[in-house]
């Protein structure tokens, strides 16, 4: 039991030091960490949304305290994130795992890594202010709980390709994050109630370990160089995206 614990702490600061320097890949890399061990869809995606209630408010305060946080970016994508967060999770629990149109949603964001890997090498950054939000985080919302991760890739990805200010982006992405989690997990428990107390293992490892990793990295997207943060995003959602496109084709 014991062992079991410490391997969903080490997955679950894996996964904050990733998303929380990076604005994204929490969900995606713990979610896909259960999958493989045999986990149900619909229970790993509600075991890391708990957890994330937790680590997503650690992260988020610490961004809000190191200054990373866009407070109008962060209100306009509160509302639509949280209801597509829910509507995710119904659709979810009703056994509708999103396989077919995952391929596509990962060929838009290998497109938008491409784009931002290509401003990361540009002398001259001219930010520019993000657009289509409420379409944005509903959409962002809606994938996160069907794949256990999504929100990061999605609305990250997209500001930052748009040419909005990466820390700003990834910092504002997270804020927001602890509120769409939260919707998320409430809806899961709801339609799951036996969650908690059947996989509190799962929940309570990835809770504390993300928990840890929070601050650190919020620090790291604090101090990362601008172009060297925005290549890092680019280069990790282009390896995730290729991955998710073959493993739809095989």
């Amino acid at each position: 039991m014991g062992e079991g614990i410490l391997v969903f702490i080490a997955v679950g600061f894996i996964a904050q030091m990733i998303d929380g320097a990076l604005g994204m890949a929490y969900g995606v890399s713990s979610n896909t960490f259960l999958l493989s061990i045999g986990i149900p869809p619909a229970i790993a995606s509600a075991s890391v949304h708990s957890a994330e209630v937790f680590t997503t408010l650690v992260s988020g305060l610490s961004h809000f305290s190191l200054g990373n946080v866009d407070r109008k970016l962060f209100l306009r994508l509160l509302i639509p994130g949280v209801l597509g967060g829910i509507l995710g999770a119904y659709v979810l629990t009703l056994d509708k795992e999103g396989s077919i149109i995952k391929p596509f949603v990962s060929a838009y964001l290998l497109v938008m890594g491409c784009l931002i890997l290509w401003r990361a090498v540009r002398k001259v950054h001219e930010y520019k202010q993000p657009r289509f939000l409420i379409p944005l985080g509903a959409i962002g919302g809606f994938f996160d709980a069907i794949g256990g991760g999504g929100w990061g890739p999605i609305v990250t990805t997209t500001l930052v390709a748009q040419g909005h200010n990466p820390k700003q982006s990834i910092g504002s992405v997270n804020a927001t994050e602890f509120f769409v989690t939260f919707a998320e997990a409430a809806a899961f428990i709801i339609s799951i109630p036996a969650l908690i107390s059947q996989h509190w293992q799962i929940i309570v490892g990835l809770l504390i370990g993300g928990v840890i990793a929070a601050p650190l990295a919020a620090y790291a997207c604090k101090k990362l160089p601008t172009r060297l943060l925005m290549a890092l995003v680019g280069v990790l959602i282009i390896t995730l995206s290729i991955r998710t496109i073959y493993l739809s084709l095989v």
